[in-house]
């Protein structure tokens, strides 16, 4: 309400990012211990602070400021990309409908898409409902019992990597998923950018060091229910999820990707997660590597960058191949 006040009649209304607000909570929160996320499949917009968030967004929306103004609510973003097996993309799209129909239900005017290929399962939702603007129809940190899981942390781990070596390689979004989903149609692509690379490594950060517990046994790897990522098991995790990247097809992880900018996205994340003092931006660290090849020279610039914030909050943000250019 204050935002929508502050800018008056400049501003048109409010959009519901899953990604960004889940990092912006795991941001927030970074220093209770008792606020740990679960797998990140397991926050949609109906699990705890999400659906909070959301009621939020739609009582601002409903109510009207003193000169009579409201704004709209426009969704969140649909991420499924459609190709893959018949079963895999029918699956995928219930999903995508039965999501764009809660939202209608729930007041937004409509909702963006990833891929342009969404907009004919999205669009009708709204156009069956007949209306412009359904108008009139907590805690925004509220936990609630869902998996965290090895099978979670893996996917948070080759999610993270994939896109840090993907911005590296000079594209700001890109479609993902798990490596241990690569040649497997019945699992779609997910368009990922900025804001869930920076909630994969969120999402590790606060189960490493604010001691959360797994919810569910592991064969592989011997972990039980109630037992905590360590150090140790994150490091085996990492190397584990990040040689199967080395070994994947080039169309999944791009070979000349492999000895130069995903070693050093690997070092990224190891550094983010395993530092006491959680990093305010994953995209920091890309950044002040862009264009760097030399995995010695970004070791020194993820350890400078670290120190720096630790010691008074500093963001390194300018150009370091530059170092007389001043921070933008």
């Amino acid at each position: 309400m204050e935002i929508r006040a502050a800018l008056g009649k400049n501003f048109v209304g409010f959009n519901t990012g899953r990604w960004d607000y889940i990092n912006s909570v795991s941001d927030a929160l970074a220093w209770d211990d008792s606020f740990v996320n679960p797998n990140i499949d397991a926050i949609t917009m109906t699990y705890g602070y999400m659906r909070v968030y959301e009621d939020r967004v739609r009582r601002a929306v409903n109510t009207p400021d003193r000169n009579g103004n409201f704004a709209l609510w426009q969704g969140g973003m649909e991420p499924n990309i459609p190709v893959g097996t018949e079963a895999g993309v029918e699956a995928a799209m219930k999903k995508a409908v039965a999501g764009g129909e809660r939202e209608q239900r729930e007041g937004a005017s409509g909702k963006w898409v990833a891929h342009w290929k969404m907009v004919h399962i999205i669009r009708p939702v709204w156009e069956k409902a007949g209306q412009d603007n359904q108008l009139g129809r907590s805690f925004l940190a509220l936990l609630e019992d869902a998996p965290r899981t090895i099978r979670g942390a893996r996917d948070l781990l080759s999610v993270g990597l994939q896109y840090g070596n993907a911005f590296g390689q000079g594209f700001q979004a890109a479609a993902l998923k798990p490596a241990d989903f690569f040649g497997d149609d019945d699992v779609l692509y997910l368009m990922e950018d900025a804001a869930t690379g920076e909630i994969r490594l969120s999402v590790l950060w606060e189960w490493l060091h604010k001691g959360g517990t797994f919810t569910a046994d592991d064969a592989e790897t011997g972990v039980k229910a109630g037992d905590r990522l360590t150090p140790e098991l994150f490091g085996r995790l990492l190397e584990e999820e990040y040689d199967k990247l080395i070994a994947a097809d080039s169309k999944d992880v791009h070979d000349d990707s492999k000895t130069t900018t995903l070693p050093i996205a690997k070092e990224i994340v190891r550094a983010y997660v395993l530092e006491p003092v959680k990093a305010p931006w994953y995209i920091d660290l890309l950044n002040i590597n862009l264009n760097n090849h030399d995995l010695d020279v970004a070791t020194e610039r993820i350890r400078r960058y670290l120190d720096a914030f630790t010691a008074d909050g500093t963001r390194i943000t300018a150009n370091l191949d530059f170092p007389d250019t001043p921070a933008v």
